[in-house]
């Protein structure tokens, strides 16, 4: 990322942090609002947009036209991406080896008490 520009992840990102942040479907221009006036209106349709593509928002069909819902909490979220890297991979024993590896004590604990039930 050069000249202070966010990737396109990193703008998903942000987006989704701001609809998980309210308990109401936001529209564009709220979600612009939010993340960064700076960011043209174009810009927060179209990555709206491509949540909405991969099944990570939905459009509030209740609601107002043209606002949108995240499709998950955040922690539904991350268990997804995980499940998918590891379906990703032939030796899913050493991804999670190196994914346990990495763990710090406490997350490690975390991980045993999870296991044991």
């Amino acid at each position: 990322m050069t000249g202070g520009r966010r990737g396109t992840g990193q703008l998903e990102a942000e987006v989704l942090r701001a609809l998980r942040a309210t308990d109401r479907p936001l529209t564009p221009s709220e979600v612009q609002a939010r993340i960064s006036g700076e960011l043209a209106y174009n810009t927060v349709h179209t990555i709206l947009k491509r949540l909405w593509d991969k099944g990570l928002v939905i459009r509030d069909a209740e609601g107002r036209r043209g606002a949108y819902l995240p499709a998950k909490d955040a922690t539904e979220h991350a268990a997804q991406v995980m499940h998918e890297a590891l379906r990703r991979e032939s030796d899913r024993a050493a991804v999670l080896r190196r994914f346990v590896i990495g763990l710090g004590p406490d997350d490690e604990e975390m991980l045993r008490r999870l296991l044991a039930g």
